[in-house]
């Protein structure tokens, strides 16, 4: 119960600060509206800190179905418990979402464009080519989940320590294999606020996209059981 929760925890605060940094900068009427991509990976970065530094004693800081498998494929995490900390995980973003929704809920009735709300909860492509969109997203996941496994070796394993330095491998895939597709690198992070804003009354909202849905999971997914065994062979 005390890894779900700190996994449930921490992925709810990385989905609340990042998807609220998107909200900031998005919404009209927003003090941080148009602030821009900057303004965004380094908001991202201080929510990934944050939720790894908070989970970490009580889970291993996950907070990614990535991670929690890229662990298990190499025998340092048991595959048993990997369902339950990919539910803690996608509760988590849903919770995130949820509250990230409710503190922007007036911006939200003002913006006008459905694609601007969408954003908020999950990722998209810049150019819309389900092959190449689906390639950035495993190689961006492959040099996460591969940087994060030298980042705390020997151990193989998240520790409150090692926040600092996996949120700025974040900042910095974000800021260079981020524009391609949002940088979703998380299949949780993508869908767990996809279904919310599905779920949710979002004033004026639209599509929630899921045809392209698949990719954030399947990409990251992939990425991350090819930096496993990378990471076997070093």
């Amino acid at each position: 119960m005390t890894a779900f929760l700190g996994e449930c925890i921490g992925t709810a605060i990385l989905i609340t600060l990042g998807d609220g940094v998107v909200a900031n900068v998005l919404l009209k009427d927003s003090k941080g509206n148009n602030g821009g991509w900057i303004v965004i990976t380094f908001g991202w970065a201080i929510a990934v800190f944050t939720g790894v530094y908070a989970s970490a004693s009580a889970s291993g800081a996950h907070l990614n179905p990535a991670v929690t498998i890229a662990l298990a494929s190499i025998g340092d995490f048991p595959w048993k418990d990997v369902p339950l900390y990919i539910l803690a995980q996608l509760l988590g973003a849903a919770i995130g979402s949820t509250l990230v929704w409710l503190s922007y809920l007036p911006h939200f009735k003002r913006t006008e464009d459905p694609a601007l709300k969408l954003a908020v909860f999950c990722t998209g492509p810049a150019i819309r080519n389900s092959a190449t969109n689906f390639l950035t997203e495993l190689i961006a996941t492959m040099v996460f989940i591969l940087s994060i496994l030298l980042i705390t070796k020997p151990e193989m394993k998240i520790g409150a320590l090692d926040a600092l330095p996996v949120a700025l491998l974040v900042l910095g895939i974000g800021l260079s294999l981020g524009g391609p597709t949002g940088y979703a690198i998380n299949p949780v992070r993508d869908f767990g606020p996809r279904l919310m804003h599905a779920v949710l009354p979002i004033a004026g909202k639209g599509s929630s996209d899921w045809k392209y849905a698949w990719i954030p999971i399947a990409g990251p997914v992939i990425g991350a059981l090819i930096a496993a065994q990378i990471f076997r062979l070093l």
